[in-house]
């Protein structure tokens, strides 16, 4: 066969990148605090653009209202940046500096179809340089020191895998005062969280093993007691003079010297211990800003039954074209390269108007069908809340995975039990026994715990048993998941309860 150039002809569809499509899809991946110190370099760099200061007529943006048996998703909703792209639809045919500034043939614009259909696994590389894969740099936008709320839940993310104990230890760690210590009431959490007061002490117990090492503590007290203990200093006489603050106060030696069955120079090298101790685990993260969660989207539930899903007004950068400038300096302008840095500007302060808007607008369509989705789990509480992956959003919304990740990071949503970040809703799945709806991994878990809670010493469980119990329930669920399931909790296996029940009973 022989091996010759030759010319060949075919046809086929490709996604171009362009710039303005990359700066749409770079925002969407920006929480609002990182997306505000975007948009104020821009305020500073592009004289096109202006800060809406709110007087400006706008059209508001209307919510969507999820109704409980189904949600609407309002599709009007097209005044985030308070200007509609459309009105500037004229200026390409009366310009020239306008017209040298239109996309070139060859390139894609950026539409709403373009923006939710792409996966963007990889960055084009693009013509504007401001965009192209090599400079843009997200981890410049954030400072580099770590505050104490994302140091902990690097941690949770690492020692949690139950997206339920997850979603206890988020809101509880939002409850953390300047000390470190929590300043909710562990059954007011149960009640606002629709849980067991078990299970929060349960994710309060993993939650006080973290670094720092005092951090969840109740009070001073116990903030002492898990300093000590992993220390291994907390023995019964450590443990008496920690019921005796009042004494240790009075500096009364000689009556705790009584009590803890120790001389008194025992107690005050316990004392001088407790003093080492860090008192306000927090603290050492007081030179970092930690910012505080600002939500994105809130909710609430409305007169008719269902809940009102709108976006955040205060976490929205409001920008607009200063068109009386623009139109200022086109007047002025006498040669091509003025001509150009004018279109530049103006092209570039049109497209980020416009992604901001388009950000807006995604990130309400997901939300809305999250809440949708996750009906059940905010009206009953924890142990309802549904398997949900990527998948279920995007197909729903007719968006990709990809677009559903990037906004499901680093946004938050205020809902009556709390604020939390979207993707802490997605949870695995178990098919149900009975061909209906499937059932969470962590609502099955959270259902083995209340089977294993109540058996009697009599009747231990046996994991063969929990299955026959579960597949009553309408779980189809295999014997190996339901003890790793156990294991995953730290529960014994029935051998072992029996023997503990036995030897508790004879005690």
């Amino acid at each position: 066969m022989a091996i010759s150039p030759r010319l060949e002809i075919r046809q086929g569809q490709s996604l171009v990148m362009t710039p303005q499509l990359q700066q749409a899809i770079k925002l969407l991946q920006l929480s609002n605090l990182e997306l505000r110190e975007y948009v104020e370099e821009e305020l500073a760099e592009n004289p096109m653009l202006e800060r809406d200061e709110g007087n400006t007529p706008t059209v508001d943006e209307p919510p969507a209202l999820i109704e409980a048996a189904d949600a609407r998703t309002n599709e009007d909703a097209e005044s985030i940046a308070s200007m509609d792209m459309d009105d500037y639809g004229n200026v390409w045919d009366d310009e020239p500096a306008a017209r040298d500034a239109q996309p070139s043939s060859n390139e894609e614009s950026f539409t709403d179809a373009s923006f939710e259909s792409a996966s963007f696994q990889d960055w084009g590389s693009g013509g504007d340089s401001r965009f192209s894969s090599g400079d843009f740099n997200l981890e410049q936008t954030v400072s580099q020191d770590v505050s104490l709320r994302d140091h902990l839940l690097n941690q949770i993310n690492v020692d949690i895998n139950d997206p339920v104990a997850r979603l206890i230890a988020v809101y509880l760690t939002d409850t953390l005062d300047d000390s470190g210590r929590l300043s909710e009431e562990i059954d007011a959490v149960a009640e606002r969280l629709g849980c067991s007061v078990a299970d929060v002490e349960a994710t309060l117990k993993k939650l006080q093993q973290l670094d720092p090492p005092g951090i969840f503590a109740r009070d001073l007290k116990e903030c002492w007691e898990i300093q000590l203990r992993e220390k291994d200093r907390l023995d019964p006489a450590m443990q008496t003079l920690l019921e005796h603050i009042e004494l240790m106060k009075l500096h009364d030696y000689a009556q705790l010297s009584k009590l803890c069955h120790v001389d008194q120079d025992d107690v005050r090298d316990m004392i001088d211990e407790i003093a080492a101790l860090n008192h306000h685990p927090a603290r050492a993260f007081d030179n970092v800003l930690a910012q505080p969660i600002v939500p994105d989207v809130i909710m609430r539930p409305s007169n008719s039954g269902g809940w009102i899903v709108e976006l955040n007004a205060d976490a929205l950068p409001r920008v607009l074209i200063n068109q009386h400038y623009y139109a200022e300096v086109s007047n002025a302008v006498r040669t091509k390269e003025e001509r150009k840095y004018v279109a530049e500007k103006f092209q570039s302060a049109s497209w980020l108007v416009k992604s901001i808007h388009q950000r807006a607008t995604t990130i309400l369509k997901v939300a809305s069908e999250l809440v949708k989705q996750q009906d059940a789990f905010f009206r009953h509480g924890v142990q309802h809340l549904k398997p949900l992956v990527l998948r279920d959003i995007a197909d729903e919304i007719e968006m990709h995975e990809s677009t559903v990740s990037r906004v499901t990071s680093n946004k938050y949503i205020y809902t009556p039990r709390g604020i939390f970040e979207l993707k802490y809703f997605f949870t695995s799945s178990i098919a149900s026994s009975d061909g209906g709806a499937a059932h969470s991994a962590e609502a099955v878990r959270h259902r083995i715990k209340i089977l294993i809670d109540a058996e009697p010493a009599t009747d231990i469980l046996s994991d063969d048993k929990l299955v026959e119990l579960l597949n009553k329930d309408g779980i189809d669920i295999a014997r190996r998941t339901v003890a790793k399931y156990r294991e995953s909790m730290h529960i014994p296996s029935s051998v072992q309860r029996r023997r503990d029940k036995r030897r508790a009973a004879r005690i």
